[in-house]
């Protein structure tokens, strides 16, 4: 049996660990396509590093899930962090050397990283009731408001701290800050879901569903539906935007400015997205997460200034948010104990490659397509997405006539 002040801890301990990863992430994300550029054999697999790190990610999401079910997901978190500092250490190795291959097999290292810190938010959800689930996972989502802006700013000044290898120094700093994780998570202890609340006692004694049962349930299919939607529209318009913005004469500096407040609207919310869902309920923040992610749309599509690009930005942010905290609070809700890993590792799986096929797709489609027309094509995305939620609204709905 597990308190539900000790799952509160555990999830402040996971926003200090969400942020170290973010921080860790964002220095790779910042520099790696520089550093792949600088030691590429062929300028053709100038980018392979950077995309090895969401590959890999990818690739052992699943495994990942499947694994800390056998180990306790202390040991695979701590697994995880490891693994990321051996991986910036590797890319230190590898800068000193000029070894291009070794580099992509350091951030390949970097991706499992990011792998295992996917499942923080849903560690913190399954530790606590269902009532104090989305305040769990915004308490995790907050570690990433200063680490998104600051790991940016760490890689740019590390990246001269040993003149000899440039960008050696920024890589060290991703070796630094895997290790702090890793420390950090000796204080985490594994729980396992309860709080206390008799339908979920009563769930924790079922056997194991089929996956294809669980996944048609309009839960998981609103869960999903979010989780994936949100992510991918993010990433999506995200990737093209620092490229439209000097498209449209704005400036690099713009550019950075831009994505800034992109990333204040992604994270603040978490401080009260919780709370609000609380107040509020879950379909009605579901719907703000998706209007806002509309007004994105139509803002960027009525004008190209840079107040557009700021609004049309930090509104897909916090609709992002939203969308994500809602959804992952959903899909902690839609298994059973037995089935969690199952079940974690494939949605997240699924929200994984679409997020990584968007990131791909966005530079591309905005050299074809145009900035509107990018933003136009986002629009019944995001309506799917509203039909799916309002499936699982609506079956609610019925459960709750008919109880």
């Amino acid at each position: 049996m597990t308190s539900p002040s000790r799952g509160l801890r555990n999830a402040r301990i996971l926003a200090i660990c969400q942020g170290l990863y973010i921080a860790a992430i964002s220095i790779d994300l910042t520099l790696t396509a520089l550093t792949g550029q600088m030691l590429a054999p062929h300028p053709a697999l100038a980018t392979l590093p950077f995309a090895l790190i969401t590959v890999a990610g990818a690739a052992v999401t699943w495994y990942a899930s499947l694994l800390m079910q056998r180990i306790g997901r202390r040991a695979g978190f701590m697994l995880g962090s490891l693994v990321g500092a051996a991986g910036g250490l590797i890319s230190v190795a590898a800068v000193f050397a000029s070894d291009f291959w070794l580099f992509c097999l350091g951030t390949a290292l970097v991706g499992v990283f990011q792998a295992f810190a996917q499942y923080y938010r849903l560690a913190a959800a399954d530790a606590v009731p269902a009532e104090a689930k989305s305040r769990a996972i915004s308490v995790v989502l907050t570690g990433g408001v200063i680490a998104a802006i600051a790991g940016p700013a760490l890689a740019a000044w590390a990246k001269d701290l040993f003149p000899a290898a440039v960008f050696s120094g920024a890589y060290l700093m991703v070796a630094l800050l895997g290790a702090a994780s890793a420390l950090m998570l000796a204080a985490y202890r594994d729980q396992n879901v309860d709080g206390g609340q008799p339908a979920e006692a009563q769930a924790a004694g079922l056997p194991a569903r089929p996956l294809g049962e669980v996944m048609r349930q309009p839960i998981f299919v609103a869960a999903l539906a979010n989780n994936v939607v949100g992510s991918v529209s993010m990433m999506f318009v995200m990737t093209a935007a620092p490229l439209a913005a000097v498209a449209c004469q704005h400036t690099i500096a713009d550019g950075a400015s831009i994505m800034q407040w992109h990333l204040i609207g992604m994270y603040a919310p978490a401080f009260f997205a919780g709370a609000l869902i609380n107040r509020l309920g879950l379909p009605r923040v579901l719907g703000m997460g998706m209007a806002l992610n509309a007004a994105c749309s139509l803002i960027a599509m009525q004008s190209s200034s840079l107040a557009a690009f700021h609004a049309a930005l930090f509104c897909l942010g916090v609709g992002w948010n939203f969308m994500f905290v809602g959804g992952t609070t959903l899909l902690a809700q839609s298994y059973r104990p037995a089935e969690r890993a199952r079940v974690q590792g494939a949605a997240e799986m699924l929200r994984y490659a679409t997020t990584a096929l968007a990131t791909l797709a966005a530079g591309p489609a905005l050299a074809r397509m145009g900035w509107e027309i990018l933003n136009a094509a986002m629009l019944p995305i995001v309506g799917l997405a509203a039909a799916m939620t309002g499936w699982w609204a609506l079956s609610r709905r019925t459960e709750r006539a008919a109880a």
